[in-house]
This record gives structure tokens, C-alpha cells and sequence, in this order.
């Protein structure tokens, strides 16, 4: 299969589209950053499972990415940072690849995954807890806990080819979102009354 050949890609993606997403080019751009990276994701996870199973994380993940989405009606520029917030954040983020690059061999070896596997779930997994580690927003928290949860998955995915299990974590990405919506909504209705 054609995606499996290429599959050393989707990290690049990975790394562009997280990078994106802790840097925060306005909410489009998030948006964008957040379906691509499902995308890349459906990527990886298609080289372990069918592509019908494979389907279930990219769908799911578009629908998360579009109930967050319908949540910022009117948040245009919000989400932009300083010049100087930009430059740490991806400093930061520099420095968490250097760590994820540095282990996912030993990561490779432990779980008998494939390099792509290891090393696009690894780089989910580290952007997404700095992601929550660096916001106070609750959609931006809840941003980097779908893409922790998306690179636990990718490597999930290489272990266990469940469809209980890929049942019960799309259930947990859509209520993840869910409730990103709601917490993005309370403000808003509190000032309502």
C-alpha cells in the first residue's frame, strides 16, 4: 500500500501541525492545524489497522476538531501571542523534540512498533502535554489533551487491534471536546446574565 511506503511523512506533518497548534496562529489556523493532524494520524494508524478501522480516528477527529470550531464563533485574533511568547513556544517545543528524537528507539525496541509509529506518537504525546502544560484557555487545554490522546492511539493502535477499544477511545475524544465546547461556553453565558 502507497501510505505505508510513505508513512516516514506523516511525522513532519505531525511535528508542522503540533507546532502550529502550540504557537496558535488564530483559530482557523488551529482548526486547520488540528484536521491535518488528524489526517497524519489516520496516516499512521492505517499502517496497523485496516482502513475502515483506521477511518473511525480520522472521522472522530473531525468531528471533535468541529465541535471545538463551533464553539469560536467570534474569536478572531484572540489566540495570536507576542512575537517573544512565539519564540519561546517554539523554542520549547525544540527542545521537546530533541528529547522525543533522542528516545524513541528505546521506545521502538520496548513495543516492537515500526520508527514512523514510534516517533509521530512519541512527538503527539510530548507537544501535547507541553500544549496543556502552556495554556490557560480551556479549548487550548483540551487541544493538547486530543492530541496527547491521538499519539497514545497511534501507538495503541500498533499493540492492540481492538474494536472495543477504538470504540471507546473515539467516545472519549468526542466527550473531550464536548466538554471543551461547554467550558469555552460558560464564560459566555455568565455574562449573559
Amino acid at each position: 500500500m502507497i501510505l505505508s511506503q510513505y508513512a516516514i511523512v506523516a511525522v513532519p506533518i505531525l511535528m508542522v501541525c503540533s507546532l502550529v497548534l502550540l504557537v496558535g496562529f488564530g483559530w482557523r489556523g488551529t482548526q486547520i492545524a488540528l484536521s491535518v493532524q488528524y489526517l497524519a494520524v489516520f496516516w499512521l494508524v492505517t499502517l496497523s489497522w485496516p482502513v475502515g478501522m483506521a477511518a473511525v480516528k480520522l472521522v472522530v477527529g473531525l468531528m471533535a476538531s468541529a465541535v471545538l470550531a463551533n464553539t469560536q464563533p467570534g474569536a478572531s485574533d484572540r489566540d495570536v501571542l507576542p512575537p517573544s511568547g512565539r519564540i519561546f513556544r517554539v523554542l520549547a517545543a525544540v527542545l521537546v523534540w530533541i528529547v522525543v528524537f533522542s528516545v524513541y528507539p528505546s521506545v521502538m525496541t520496548m513495543t516492537h512498533a515500526g520508527e514512523d509509529v514510534s516517533l509521530g506518537s512519541l512527538m503527539l504525546m510530548a507537544m501535547g502535554l507541553l500544549q496543556m502544560g502552556m495554556s490557560r484557555r480551556p479549548v487550548r487545554v483540551v487541544i493538547g489533551l486530543l492530541s496527547f490522546l491521538a499519539g497514545f492511539e497511534i501507538l495503541y493502535a500498533a499493540l492492540e487491534a481492538s474494536v472495543l477499544v477504538a470504540g471507546l477511545l473515539a467516545a472519549i475524544n468526542l466527550s473531550l471536546a464536548l466538554v471543551g465546547s461547554f467550558m469555552a461556553a460558560v464564560p459566555a453565558l455568565e455574562s449573559d446574565r
